[in-house]
């Protein structure tokens, strides 16, 4: 084995190894969840290279510099004030969605207007429309890392792949007898997950645009689907009360996730995909242990049903949206919950955490976005300006720059 170099990862805080092995290029990946800014950075060097035979004394200089890069960007721009950079009047009709590519350059809206439209970040000016689909465009999403290529999931119960810098439709993937309200890349973005009202889920193959399995079990319509990190398993919400693990390559059901009362409004995989967090309509929230599929924290408070959930970068807080017009922050290991973010008089639909995790961001129906303090469940900011309620919110990679997507038909662009 020799090292060729090192990259870094900054959310969540990792070194990721490239080395050559019988002539082979492969990656390890060094995860440092825990990295402090307080934390020696040479002492944190030797530590690794202890435990990492890849680290050897020469390069133990190197890891020491990439180390205290990682934590620079731990302590940047931990005061930052949003203000409004650009209104978007963005379709005819009211948004379904915002989505960011990876690096934030560029990002799409989906609506009821049945167009996907493709903006330039920096300026706000539109780059793309896509126009093809006969109904409302409800899940879209970009094939981050990478992004080149668009999905569109649509009420007409057809799903298509984009090329993001053309708009070139590639396949018009057909097969499901309702509308599809949810999708996802596989991380390899081979694969295109879509979730659908007739109660499954599809995989379709993004080079050939053939159908390579339907995920049938569920007895409700299916409302969330997410990969894991390697590809190899998907999850499914459903209005069943249920979450579903199955096996991308065999297309079987390998765990049923039971215990919820009431429908599953979103399911989620924490960092490295040894917990799932669910959301749902009987109020509460639960944590499973993907292994053995068995229920490891029942996540309660909250007065109302639960719209949303998710994970910080690192997997060690959980976050959650509710109609009780609240947002609670959880310990993933204690299960207990730190903070209850008050302020918001409307239903909270949507709600994430930066990149860095030191903020979550929430929209609601009281037709504002909130930007919380993590470490002391303050409200730091309120986006106020849309008309009518937010359906969609959210970071990108760096954190500085704010998507809300509103029932009003624009988008607003934050920074």
């Amino acid at each position: 084995m020799r090292l060729k170099r090192f990259l870094l990862r900054y959310y969540p805080p990792g070194i990721i190894l490239e080395y050559e092995q019988s002539e082979q290029l492969k990656t390890k990946a060094i995860d440092l969840l825990d990295l402090r800014p307080e934390h020696d950075p040479a002492a944190v060097a030797q530590d690794l290279s202890m435990k990492e035979p890849l680290i050897t004394k020469t390069r133990i200089p190197q890891v020491q510099k990439l180390v205290s890069k990682l934590q620079e960007k731990l302590v940047a721009s931990e005061d930052h004030q949003f203000y409004l950079f650009k209104v978007l009047r963005a379709h005819i009709l009211p948004l379904t969605n915002v989505a960011f590519n990876k690096s934030g350059s560029s990002f799409i809206t989906g609506s009821y207007d049945r167009t996907c439209k493709v903006w330039d970040t920096a300026s706000g000016e539109e780059l793309l429309t896509l126009e093809g689909h006969r109904n409302v465009v409800y899940a879209i999403a970009f094939n981050n890392p990478y992004g080149d290529k668009v999905a569109t999931g649509s009420f007409d119960k057809t799903c298509k792949l984009w090329n993001a810098q053309t708009g070139q439709c590639y396949f018009t993937y057909r097969g499901h007898i309702a509308e599809i309200v949810c999708l996802a890349f596989n991380p390899q973005s081979t694969v295109i997950a879509t979730g659908s009202m007739d109660a499954t889920a599809k995989l379709w193959d993004v080079q050939s645009g053939c159908e390579l399995a339907t995920l049938a079990g569920h007895s409700g319509e299916i409302i969330s689907l997410a990969f894991n990190s390697r590809g190899d398993q998907i999850l499914t919400g459903s209005f069943d009360h249920t979450v579903c693990l199955w096996d991308v390559h065999t297309g079987t059901q390998t765990t049923t996730l039971i215990g919820h009362r009431g429908e599953i409004a979103n399911a989620q995989f924490n960092f490295d995909c040894s917990l799932i967090a669910t959301a749902s309509m009987d109020k509460s929230c639960k944590l499973w242990d993907v292994r053995t599929g068995q229920c490891v924290g029942t996540l309660r408070g909250h007065e109302d049903e639960v719209f949303d959930i998710g994970f910080n970068s690192t997997g060690q807080q959980i976050v959650s949206a509710s109609a009780d017009c609240t947002v609670r922050i959880y310990d993933a290991g204690t299960q207990r919950c730190v903070h209850v973010l008050e302020g918001h008089d409307g239903e909270v639909s949507k709600v994430c955490f930066n990149p860095r995790g030191h903020r979550v961001l929430s929209g609601s129906a009281d037709k504002t976005a909130r930007v919380w303090d993590t470490a002391t469940g303050q409200c730091l900011q309120v986006l106020e300006g849309h008309t009518d309620e937010i359906f969609s919110c959210v970071f990108n990679y760096e954190g500085d720059t704010v998507l809300t997507g509103s029932k009003d038909n624009t988008c607003r662009i934050w920074r």
